[in-house]
């Protein structure tokens, strides 16, 4: 009888244990115990803890954008949406140009649901920036951060609103510094980043966010049949632009009225003048009264040198004409047919106007 209840012992025991196998032939034994479920904190990396804890940081600084244009024939309309975030708590709003350009009426609405009222400051398509004011009490903005230290693969995290509902988030890396894109106006804007953080329909103007919740870009356009390529504003370039929207209402730069083209200067040409570059900007028209006109540009010159600084494409020549040059005579370098010439410009001030 004592060996019975030994035997029943044991096997009241081993019914507690499972055998689990570590890959050999022989089984371990591992307790069954329970173990307590993780709770949802536990559970989050450390990826997804940075996108969670960035998207709470910025996501009420977001709104939602509802464009309004006349249209003949039908009278004002809903004509698109886009996304925006508050930069300062008195209801400066960032936003993309070609969110709100053209707008009749323009209505926000704020991440707990009110609508204020809302108007244009001021806006940059060439630099595809615009500024709103918004009226509202207790507004939250976004903590603005610094793009010139940003690195090639470290995180980027797209915030929007596009229809008005709630927020949505999208998460990749920085994948190049340093883009370029082109304008509505034609002007190139530098300092773009690219990033593979997808961008939703209506996210344009909404804030790129890095893993510490600060504004890092603008998002602005998507490249649909490049695999989704994203491209935001870097935000230093942002600062800059709000900063003289808010004070003038616009970006001020001065023109000289051609149209040009790129071209190579034949290679004699440049040995013989010595010239600064090996090709330069040809003029294919002058605007009548324009400046150039009255400065005795012709069509067919080449502009090799503005400014004593060198000039090869027309992206050069527009990064020259800041606004310290209007009004100011400017020294010009033209080759007209094999001559060498040296002109005096005065640049005016630069109207935008839509293509």
């Amino acid at each position: 009888m004592a060996d019975a209840n030994v035997y029943k012992n044991l096997a009241e025991e081993q019914a507690d244990v499972q055998p689990i196998f570590d890959g050999g032939d022989s089984p371990v034994v591992s307790s069954t115990a329970p173990v307590a479920p993780l709770n949802d904190g536990e559970l989050l990396d450390a990826y997804s803890q940075a996108v969670t804890n960035a998207a709470d940081q910025a996501s009420h600084a977001v709104v939602n954008i509802e464009v309004h244009k006349r249209v003949t024939g039908r009278g004002v309309v809903k004509a698109g949406s886009g996304s925006g975030f508050v930069i300062s708590p008195d209801g400066l709003v960032l936003t993309n140009s070609h969110v709100v350009h053209g707008a009749e009426k323009i209505e926000v609405t704020l991440d707990d649901g009110r609508r204020p009222d809302a108007h244009l400051v001021g806006e940059d398509p060439e630099t595809d920036l615009a500024v709103l004011r918004i009226y509202a009490p207790n507004l939250t903005a976004a903590k603005l951060g610094e793009s010139r230290d940003l690195r090639v693969g470290q995180l980027a995290i797209a915030i929007g609103n596009p229809y008005g509902f709630q927020y949505t988030v999208t998460a990749g890396v920085v994948s190049a510094l340093g883009r370029s894109l082109r304008a509505s106006s034609g002007r190139l804007m530098d300092d773009i980043i690219q990033t593979d953080a997808a961008l939703n329909p209506g996210n344009s103007g909404g804030p790129l966010l890095n893993s510490r919740g600060e504004v890092i870009g603008v998002n602005s356009a998507v490249i649909l049949p490049a695999q989704g390529i994203c491209f935001a504003i870097a935000i230093d370039t942002a600062k800059y632009v709000a900063g003289w929207l808010v004070k003038d209402g616009k970006i001020r730069r001065s023109y000289i009225g051609v149209g040009g083209q790129n071209v190579k200067i034949h290679r004699r040409i440049v040995r013989f003048h010595n010239l600064p570059v090996e090709s330069g900007l040809l003029v294919v028209s002058v605007e009548p009264k324009s400046p150039a006109e009255q400065a005795g540009l012709q069509t067919g010159d080449v502009i090799y040198e503005f400014a004593t600084q060198p000039v090869a494409t027309l992206d050069a020549l527009h990064k020259l004409l800041t606004d310290s040059r209007i009004g100011t005579k400017t020294p010009v370098g033209v080759i007209r047919h094999t001559e060498k010439l040296a002109l005096e410009i005065v640049p005016g001030e630069s109207q935008w106007r839509e293509k």
